[in-house]
């Protein structure tokens, strides 16, 4: 059974400004705790957490020390692994700042994070682009839309996700009032930036078989998206499979169906290659990575593209590779990972724990992998 690994980190300050009538928390913690309010961060994580129940043994989290996570998973008894260190005295930015980037450089799949919208800045300030968050709702003010309406929301949309439901992936917006201002009576919200956050995903309806039009109009959409993105210098190795011929007759270039082939500057420059002779085009040259999954079995590598072996896929980076494919497609997985078998167990072991799936015009999914 593979392992998830979902990140966490509480700001345990979040919230307390508003049992203390303080319009928020930022900066007047100590006011707060003065004024008899308590800590109320870790208890609506608790709501989001218990809807992990059902996938606790497939999980494995990855959080801070003591307040900002570990004592609360320790409670719930999931398994967990604490970086980084805390300091003397209440947690601060700086600390919600450093474990961003400690959990994920761990190759956390999606990061929660519980906290208001001071604390979504302070995450803002430390994410990669790349990288799925979502915020449990534990702040006073929440203005931001990178969190989910309710703790428990929270914790089911992670659940979802776990479980191989389908999860849009988003850009979500980060705003924050000035507190200062508030309590002078003054209200105006400021951006500040974006995160990558997952939506409301909806589960694979039943489609009729001969429903191949609207399939072919996913791949119209896929192809102007990629029209959209294509980077210059750059080789694009498109594998095998029907999605990956079909999304290239719309760019209006002639691809085998079952081989594997490179596109460069919008032209093929090499069709139906060897594994000797994609090595040789792609080692020391920017490249992206195309594959799609095997509909009702899942297998991204290692099935009808070895062509695509552990060198290739070292010298491209799974940095990047994008999945192709249809949430038609993704729909006969009914719910199961996708899965990797490069031939190389250390290779396999790298890949993320979900992975970005191009679904529809500037449509992502995040999916699991194993």
């Amino acid at each position: 059974m593979s392992v998830f690994h979902l990140g966490l980190i509480i700001n345990p300050l979040a919230g307390l400004g508003g049992p203390a009538a303080l319009k928020g928390s930022d900066g007047v913690a100590a006011e707060a705790l003065a004024r008899g309010a308590e800590p109320r961060a870790a208890e609506r994580t608790r709501i989001a957490l218990e809807c992990l129940r059902p996938v606790a043994e497939r999980l494995q989290f990855v959080t801070f020390p003591g307040p900002m996570g570990a004592d609360l998973l320790a409670e719930l008894g999931y398994a967990h692994r604490v970086l980084g260190r805390l300091g003397q005295g209440p947690t601060t930015a700086e600390d919600t700042q450093a474990a961003v980037r400690e959990l994920q450089d761990a190759g956390c799949a999606l990061i929660l994070f519980a906290g208001g919208d001071g604390t979504a800045r302070d995450v803002c300030s430390a994410v990669r682009e790349e990288q799925p968050v979502l915020g449990i709702p534990a702040g006073v003010k929440i203005h931001s839309a990178v969190y989910a309406i309710s703790p428990r929301a929270a914790g089911q949309m992670a659940l979802r996700l776990i479980e191989g439901g389908l999860v849009r992936l988003s850009s979500g917006e980060v705003r924050d009032i000035d507190e200062a201002a508030l309590r002078d009576g003054k209200v105006g919200s400021r951006h500040y930036g974006e995160m990558c956050v997952p939506v409301e995903g909806e589960f694979m309806q039943h489609v009729k078989q001969g429903g191949m039009e609207s399939e072919e109009l996913v791949l119209v959409d896929l192809a102007d998206w990629l029209a959209e993105s294509w980077e210059e210098g750059v080789r694009y190795v498109f594998g095998p499979g029907s999605t990956l011929h079909g999304l290239a007759q719309n760019l209006g270039l002639e691809t085998t169906l079952l081989g594997v082939d490179v596109i460069e500057s919008g032209q093929v420059i090499a069709r139906d290659v060897t594994e000797a002779q994609l090595f040789a085009l792609i080692d020391g040259h920017p490249a992206r990575l195309l594959v799609t999954a095997i509909g009702g079995q899942g297998h991204i590598i290692g099935r009808g593209n070895q062509q695509i072996s552990p060198r290739v896929l070292r010298a491209i980076g799974l940095e990047h590779l994008r999945v192709i494919a249809t949430k038609r497609k993704l729909g006969t997985l009914e719910g199961r990972p996708l899965r990797v078998d490069s031939g190389d167990p250390a290779l396999d072991e790298a890949f993320p724990d979900a992975v970005r799936v191009w679904s529809g015009y500037r449509e992502e999914l995040l999916y699991p992998l194993a």
